[in-house]
């Protein structure tokens, strides 16, 4: 990241576009002043990956090259804005999968080279956490329960653009657990949705382990749960008795959410947070959610949550992180290479 020595423009006519290619989604967006969406265009490939039961990424990556130009082109019509309009081009840099990467990136790089635009290489779960600034005021102290397909982190923001990991996964993250049961249960793919709707239909529950770890530990493990979810699948085959799925869903559900909402209250309070931030794809769950407001309600730490279309991957809150950048003047360079493991702490401002 290189420093720019000049003051960047009035934030009012800071118009950033926004490109986010990591996984199996190509958007592209503009965004005026880190906070006001002026287009936000999302192509979703999920029926392409459906009868893979999940994201291929070489599939991924041909999908973003053939939707790259003409989602740019959707985003600066529907924004009323053209080329010359720009202030910065903002692209995610990492985490996610290389080759989806770099098809953004290089577009996002050839735009900026095209049009003498500095370049923001943005850090994705930054994007997750801040998607929140787009609809709400974020104060400091706050923490972010990062809770997607890839990650599982409680994010201490001290300051703004600060951030510290306080906890993560062990192994698998939370979206990919719930992914992983959905398979077991022969849901087709994307499966959290699947999960989230029979555990709130039923009317018993099969009751489940919970990983607190150690009593001090920030962090998740949810190999164990997936385990218990099989044993529990196997008793029921050798017994000849048909798995009951919605009772099954429901357990699996309560007790991912019990240790995502006790751990991250536990850390607000200790961590003195004036809000607690509910951030990434599986943020869309219903009963996250709902356990989230009640509790939060309960113990009075104000709760904000993006809307459902602002909590999976979007180019929007690409902009909204890259916002941090660029009212400090901290480009960069143009050999900027796609970073699949790129640290959070170390992209902050």
């Amino acid at each position: 990241m290189t420093k720019n020595a000049s003051n960047p423009s009035n934030e009012t006519n800071e118009l950033i576009l926004a490109v986010e290619t990591s996984c199996d989604e190509t958007s592209v967006a503009v965004v005026r002043g880190g906070k006001e969406i002026l287009s936000n265009i999302i192509s979703s490939q999920i029926e392409t990956h459906r009868r893979f039961g999940g994201v291929v990424p070489e599939i991924a990556s041909r999908k973003h090259v053939e939707s790259i130009s003409l989602i740019m082109e959707q985003a600066l019509t529907e924004a009323g804005v053209t080329f010359r309009d720009l202030s910065a081009i903002a692209v995610t840099q990492g985490p996610g999968l290389v080759g989806a990467l770099l098809v953004g990136i290089v577009a996002a790089k050839s735009l900026a080279m095209a049009l003498n635009l500095p370049l923001i290489g943005t850090h994705h779960i930054a994007g997750h956490i801040y998607a929140n600034e787009l609809v709400h005021e974020m104060a400091y102290p706050c923490l972010a329960l990062v809770a997607s397909g890839g990650h599982t982190e409680l994010v201490l923001l001290e300051s703004e653009g600060k951030f510290r990991i306080i906890g993560r996964t062990r192994d698998d993250a939370v979206g990919e657990a719930y992914d992983k049961v959905a398979r077991t249960l022969h849901f087709p793919y994307p499966g959290g949705p699947h999960i989230d709707r029979l555990a709130q239909e039923a009317e018993d529950e099969i009751q489940l382990p919970r990983a607190w770890l150690e009593p001090d530990s920030y962090d998740f493990s949810f190999s164990g749960l997936k385990s218990a979810v099989l044993a529990s699948i196997n008793t029921a085959a050798m017994k000849g008795e048909t798995i009951r799925q919605a009772a099954l869903a429901r357990g699996f559900q309560a007790s991912v959410i019990d240790v995502l909402v006790t751990k991250a209250l536990r850390a607000a309070r200790e961590f003195g947070a004036k809000q607690l931030l509910l951030c990434g794809g599986v943020a869309a769950n219903g009963g996250l959610r709902a356990e989230l407001t009640a509790r939060c309600a309960a113990e009075g730490i104000p709760l904000l949550i993006p809307p459902l279309k602002l909590c999976t991957d979007n180019a929007a809150m690409i902009g909204a992180a890259a916002h941090l950048k660029w009212i400090r003047g901290e480009y960069t360079p143009l050999d900027m290479k796609a970073e699949p493991g790129l640290s959070l702490e170390e992209w902050s401002v």
